[in-house]
């Protein structure tokens, strides 16, 4: 079965590789030359786990190529998904469709033979039938079905996810384009994965349901912590209580500095804008948003607190940049709304994170310095700020951190540490909702 995925980035790169690791032929096209080049040479322009080791064995076997030449990967494609980005499209918080538009109006003339164009993106509602009637405009004499087939890959764990996913969803509008897909993904079928097929408008409705969902109980536990901090509950307590409960279950109850990320800021965004397109009511999504928000204004408080009252003048040194550990991903990571107010209000930032330094240059404020080695970047700083959970960052050496620090302050966004043990050591710990 050939395949050919519109879109190198994370769900595109991952996904054609995956599909690839299955059997399939995979073609990974790209408009941006630069991308395609570096991946013809065994580079990888995303971070995740194992990735490059399954791109390297793949490319190897003759299963898996990349091109950025548009007809060559088209005319003799079974399946075309469609992986591009949808970015929150300025002024209104919806999903800015232009790049999965533009994608599908670019192979239209190229389509030869039978083809499913599949929705691989996270689109609104309704794209999946202006995908196939921007193809029959275009081309009408192609011989197409369009399907959506949603995504739900954490990054830093994608692979696994892709390989043994929870479910695989695919919406279609006959059996024809359901079979195509069905003996696509029937690797994961074989493993007793299930595979539920529904109508299009679901399937696209399925993804933004369940991230909204997500980010609901994260900023559900996020509120929790505040009223713990005030009553004197555990808030990691209060969220394993009610995690073994099976109807809730313990996933996503983490307390911490806010969601961030690829999907659940843009994807609650355009949930908003969708139900009010269609004169419906979605106030606890809405409420999830301001929530989260709040979260990371409170985290600045927080700091704020812990360095005296007045971050004018100190020093931090910051462990962790990214959205979430095992990806290189800023996107609206807590640190971008977190460190530049700090920085504004005079406090300087040391900062360090695996991965994400070349995004956060980018990023975040000039004034920033880098480093490389975590204990030289704590010399005569003021106060520690774990943002990132790190697996490098939970058994650090808090001897030889106290013994550099100005003040033994340490803050914790993630709740990697315990209270009683940092207090003990002779911290002056801040943590959340503990």
């Amino acid at each position: 079965m050939k395949v050919t995925m519109l879109g190198c980035g994370y769900v595109g790169l991952v996904s054609g590789t995956c599909f690839a690791e299955f059997g399939a032929n995979v073609t990974c096209f790209d408009v941006d030359k630069t991308k395609v080049q570096k991946l013809l040479e065994g580079g990888i322009p995303i971070y995740e786990p194992g990735l490059d080791d399954l791109v390297e064995e793949n490319v190897k076997q003759g299963r898996l190529s990349f091109s950025g030449d548009l007809k060559n990967c088209i005319s003799d494609a079974d399946l075309v998904f469609v992986a591009v980005g949808t970015p929150t499209r300025r002024g209104d918080g919806h999903a800015d469709l232009s790049y999965v538009y533009q994608a599908v109006e670019d192979i239209a003339p190229f389509l030869k033979g039978y083809t499913v164009i599949v929705d691989k993106s996270t689109v609104p509602v309704g794209t999946a039938r202006n995908v196939k009637r921007i193809i029959a405009e275009a081309n009408p004499d192609a011989d197409f079905d369009v399907a959506s087939n949603p995504e739900f890959l954490r990054e830093g764990a994608a692979i696994t996810d892709f390989m043994r996913p929870d479910r695989v969803v695919i919406g279609v509008e006959n059996e024809r384009a359901e079979n195509v897909l069905r003996e696509l993904y029937r690797p994961i079928n074989l493993i007793e994965s299930p595979i539920l097929s529904t109508d299009l408008e679901s399937a696209e409705l399925i993804k933004y349901a369940s991230n909204a969902f997500l980010a609901t109980k994260i900023s559900f536990i996020n509120e929790m912590s505040i009223l713990c901090e005030e009553v004197g509950a555990d808030v990691h307590a209060v969220a394993k209580g009610m995690g073994l409960d099976g109807r809730i279950g313990r996933k996503f109850l983490h307390p911490g500095p806010g969601y961030g990320g690829s999907c659940f800021p843009k994807d609650t965004q355009a949930l908003v804008r969708t139900a009010q397109e269609h004169g419906v009511s979605s106030r606890i999504v809405e409420t999830v948003i301001e929530v989260n928000e709040a979260q990371k204004a409170r985290m600045i408080k927080k700091i704020r607190h812990a360095l005296g009252g007045n971050e004018n003048g100190k020093t931090i040194a910051v462990l962790g940049l990214t959205f979430k550990p095992e990806t290189d991903d800023m996107r609206d990571a807590p640190s971008l709304a977190i460190l530049p107010k700090l920085i504004e209000n005079g406090c300087k930032v040391n900062a360090h994170d695996p991965q994400g330094i070349d995004e956060a240059k980018s990023l975040l404020p000039a004034e920033i310095q880098y480093h490389d080695d975590i204990y030289l970047m704590i010399d005569n700083v003021d106060a520690v700020v774990l943002m990132t959970e790190w697996n490098m960052y939970r058994n650090l050496d808090m001897d030889l951190i106290q013994s550099k620090l100005n003040q033994p302050v340490f803050i914790d966004l993630r709740n990697v540490y315990e209270p009683n043990k940092m207090k003990a050591l002779g911290f002056q710990y801040h943590c959340i909702g503990r």
